[in-house]
């Protein structure tokens, strides 16, 4: 997963000595020309080449460094690339893309925007356990039929509460800061060494994920999709799920196994769910998940804000800084681990 500790990389770029420094070309696909300029404004040592994605193959032979998703064709033809930035967070489909692995086992660098969505997904996914354990959808229901709702309120409180988030990365520690100011106690599952922290009792490892279920009353499911964490919620994971549980998707819809999850909804285990993602995606018209009273599915759009457009394109200004003076890039991906 994404960690904050390792937003400075250790990798330099090796690009020669200042004498030898050439203005380096860095192609991009349709991108507004306000974001070129200002992208261009970060160096004079680099060249923003911006083009249709009908060029691409005739500019990218030249190309030092390749800002948004490249195919493995436009890998192969990039002979002199050094650096892909992925302007997502996820890097999945990018690095197996059409099944290819020539990106990932090329030399390329390649970085994305990891950590910055964090504090939107974040706030998605704790807006989503709100939006159940306040009993919110059924008083949305009652608006439709202007219904003054009277009697024994349902709803739960969420101090004391156990919450297991699984991918403590740059979106997974903001929900456990968030989970944790709402009083609950936070379990982390990850398989990278995560620092203690106030924010989380404990972090186990992936293999550990079955023992920690069975006590959680709420599961986020913030991790990168990797070969290793595919459906990594199966049929065993959900019936391991406390009774009147809830499940929260905000990463990527193949972590989850969606039939799965159906049938701990109808047989009443799980007191609601909601998910940003599925499998597949988009979730087609007539799926079983579209008819529960206690789902919310959204589009996707976890990540959206008032402010993630920024702070994204502000990454890739800052790298495209660094890359064009030979210093460490933020945000590098470890293309084996795809994360």
């Amino acid at each position: 997963m994404a960690r904050a500790t390792v937003w400075l990389c250790s990798f330099v770029l090796v690009l020669g000595s200042p004498a030898q420094a050439q203005v380096k070309k860095i192609l991009t696909v349709g991108q507004p020309p306000e974001v070129v300029a200002d992208w261009q404004s970060a160096s004079n040592k680099v060249k923003i080449v911006n083009v249709t994605q009908d060029r691409v193959m005739q500019e990218i032979g030249d190309a030092d460094a390749f800002v948004g998703v490249i195919s493995p064709a436009q890998v192969q033809a990039g002979k002199q690339l050094k650096w892909v930035q992925i302007t997502s967070a996820g890097v999945e489909n990018v690095l197996h893309r059409s099944g290819s692995t020539a990106l990932r086992d090329s030399g390329i660098v390649v970085t994305n925007n990891q950590i910055v969505q964090g504090p939107e997904i974040a706030d998605h996914a704790l807006a989503m356990l709100l939006y159940f354990s306040r009993r919110l959808n059924v008083y949305s229901a009652d608006r439709l039929t202007e219904n003054w709702r009277r009697g024994r309120f349902e709803g739960i409180e969420l101090r004391g509460k156990n919450a297991v988030v699984i991918g403590l990365g740059g979106i997974g520690q903001q929900i456990a800061i968030r989970a944790w100011a709402f009083g609950m106690n936070v379990v982390g599952v990850d398989p990278e060494d995560i620092p203690m922290s106030p924010f989380w009792q404990k972090v186990v490892k992936p293999d550990q994920l079955d023992e920690v279920l069975p006590g959680a009353d709420a599961v986020f499911i913030s991790a990168p999709h990797t070969p290793l964490s595919h459906k990594m919620m199966g049929p065993a994971q959900f019936e391991l799920m406390k009774k009147d549980s809830y499940f929260i998707a905000v990463s990527r819809g193949g972590l989850y196994d969606l039939p799965s999850l159906v049938k701990a909804l109808d047989s009443g285990r799980l007191a609601g769910a909601g998910v940003d993602v599925t499998d597949p995606e988009p979730l087609p018209q007539g799926n079983s998940l579209w008819k529960f009273s206690n789902v919310i599915v959204t589009p996707h759009i976890a990540g959206r804000s008032d402010q993630d457009r920024s702070r994204m394109l502000g990454t890739v200004k800052e790298n495209i800084k660094r890359f064009g003076e030979g210093k460490p890039l933020i945000n590098v991906v470890d293309k084996q681990k795809g994360y």
